[in-house]
């Protein structure tokens, strides 16, 4: 069975449920709504398995940056099975301010992270170490579009992206099934992440809260979180 999971990539990102090898774990989307040139929107967010970091910048009239970044690290079963990963991304982005207070913003994103998984309780035999690692790389865009104000805001975004391991190392053996071979076979994956943002607080901050979506288009059963929630805080500035 697998883990219920309130997520992120976070980080972004990539690795283990409670039960299962997991490869994959959505990050939470930036979707800062940027307006004007000069203007900073920064995050801080998570959950109880992963702490993530979410910055932009409006550094043209219709020109924005965004980098964010995570930590995903669940406390490991009792028998010491589990995971972690990490990941980094930057974006660069179109923005448009339009009428009643609502913004579209679209941004190209190039990720870099890494996954690992420990199941100790599977290990057998010298040929099984119980562990498999590997790096991944994912890229796509995110348009966006939501509507703010000086208390509340929402946004509304959607992620498409390739997503590629590298590197994969390791021996472990998974109820019979050989994982690297696994992850061997499923190197590149085609994904769309849905996802909604809310906020809510004063003028400079505000509390927030994202729901994501995870859609594997390549493998709809390929190991990975499906779904993910945090809650963080967002600073404007």
């Amino acid at each position: 069975m697998k883990k219920p999971t309130f997520r992120l990539l976070a980080l972004a990102c990539a690795l283990l449920s409670g039960c299962n090898p997991n490869y994959y774990i959505p990050n939470t989307q930036n979707a800062p709504l940027i307006s004007a040139k000069g203007e900073t929107n920064l995050t801080v967010s998570g959950n109880a398995n992963q702490v993530e970091f979410q910055g932009a910048y409006g550094a043209g009239n219709n020109f924005a940056i965004q980098l964010n970044g995570g930590l995903m690290r669940p406390k490991d079963q009792e028998n010491g099975d589990g995971g972690s990963g990490k990941f980094v991304e930057a974006g660069l982005g179109y923005f448009k301010p339009l009428q009643n207070n609502f913004v579209f913003e679209t941004y190209g994103l190039f990720g870099l992270g890494s996954v690992e998984n420990h199941f100790p309780s599977a290990t057998t035999a010298t040929i099984n170490s119980g562990k498999i690692s590997a790096n991944l790389m994912r890229y796509g865009i995110q348009p966006v579009i939501g509507y703010k104000s000086k208390y509340f805001s929402v946004a509304g975004s959607a992620r498409v992206v390739n997503l590629n391991y590298s590197n994969i190392s390791g021996n472990l053996i998974y109820q019979n099934e050989d994982q690297r071979t696994y992850l061997e076979n499923h190197k590149s994956n085609f994904l769309i992440e849905p996802a909604l943002t809310l906020r809510g607080g004063i003028e400079k901050v505000k509390i927030q809260l994202q729901f994501v979506k995870s859609l594997n288009l390549s493998d709809s059963d390929f190991k990975q979180d499906s779904e993910m929630m945090t809650v963080g805080l967002n600073f404007k500035f």
